[in-house]
């Protein structure tokens, strides 16, 4: 996240705090002589010792962003803790929120197949009730996500520039599955955890309002649901070591995986991969197919289920009668979940309005 955080710092950040928060012009000419001198040991090293004066160090030597003024004329330096938490907070939650509109959006209009309008289960005014639950949801996940993002820019985690840093050239491969396969197992059990009838109503159950969920529903959850299922991801690099581009790569592919397993477009007829497919039967009937990316915990933890074929086959999988099976089903296990079903239905409404 530091190569991040000095992009948006370079490009952003730098020029609105020392707006907001100018430094003295003693103290800004002082962090600008420094800057350029730097390599001057007899004549600056006594500047460089001062707390107060911020020095830049590129985050990896692959990447740099090269500092305009502005980096040294705030009184909050890039390094402070404080400055580094408000920016990492309003990246993780406005640009996530941007990712999410982009990513969800193109699923929406090029991908997501609007006949679900017309199913019996698709609430009323959906995609708009998705959308402001995820609007409500991501600042106060980026809350308790920011303590994460603000440990590993200190240096807190295991994360790495080149190979030399690293395990060996062949972890540069083996770090992914490995990612993949410990964050898998972990959201695992969190996601099945969070179906326990304690916890289910007050936690999880405002995603499984969505039945027929569009790309929109992706990001739709109580905030300590999304929160509680994206820790494995920030573990991760704190127990083993992960290439800093890598980590980067990680997440944005985590953000659009979990749009495209909500898309409803039931490409991957899979018994490993965790598709849309598997996790529409999770939207459908509750209590199966909670891992993320596989199906491999689903299969040992004996809560694997299939999708139907008839999902497969354009011809059925929005037929009249694989839809009513849907439905039939459904409503018996929505009973012993939840006791009752609360969801306003009106997919005719949704039809016209969406």
């Amino acid at each position: 996240m530091d190569i991040v955080l000095e992009a948006f710092d370079t490009f952003m950040f730098d020029r609105i705090y020392a707006t907001l928060v100018p430094a003295s012009p003693a103290d800004a000419q002082l962090s600008l002589n420094a800057s350029r001198n730097v390599a001057a040991d007899a004549t600056f090293s006594s500047v460089r010792e001062l707390p107060t004066v911020y020095q830049y160090h590129a985050a990896s030597k692959y990447l740099q962003f090269e500092p305009s003024p502005y980096a040294y004329l705030s009184r909050l330096p890039r390094d402070n803790i404080y400055r580094q938490a408000i920016t990492l907070y309003l990246i993780t939650w406005l640009f996530g929120l941007v990712v999410y509109f982009i990513f969800s959006s193109l699923s929406y209009v090029f991908i997501f197949d609007k006949n679900t309008f017309k199913h019996p289960k698709f609430l009323k005014n959906q995609v708009r009730l998705e959308i402001a639950q995820a609007m409500e949801a991501l600042p106060t996940m980026a809350i308790f996500t920011t303590p994460w993002f603000v440990a590993e820019v200190r240096g807190y985690a295991k994360l790495y520039d080149s190979t030399v840093e690293g395990p060996g050239w062949w972890y540069n491969y083996v770090q992914f599955p490995f990612f993949i396969l410990f964050t898998d197992f972990l959201i695992y059990w969190i996601h099945r955890g969070l179906h326990h009838p304690m916890v289910y109503r007050k936690l999880h159950k405002p995603h499984h309002k969505w039945i027929m969920p569009t790309p929109y529903a992706s990001h739709a959850f109580h905030p300590l649901d999304g929160y509680a299922q994206s820790v494995p991801y920030h573990v991760f690099p704190f127990l083993f070591p992960l290439q800093k581009f890598a980590y980067v790569l990680l997440f944005f592919f985590i953000n659009i995986w979990t749009i495209f397993i909500h898309d409803g477009e039931y490409v991957a007829n899979s018994p490993i991969i965790n598709g849309a497919a598997c996790h529409t039967m999770h939207h459908l009937y509750f209590n199966y197919n909670y891992g993320q990316f596989t199906t491999l915990w689903d299969r040992l933890g004996g809560s694997y289920r299939k999708p139907n074929d008839e999902l497969f086959r354009r011809e059925t999988k929005m037929g009249k009668k694989e839809w009513e099976r849907q439905v039939k089903e459904m409503e018996t296990v929505v009973k012993e979940v939840e006791g009752g079903d609360d969801r306003s239905y009106d997919p005719d409404e949704g039809k016209k309005t969406q």
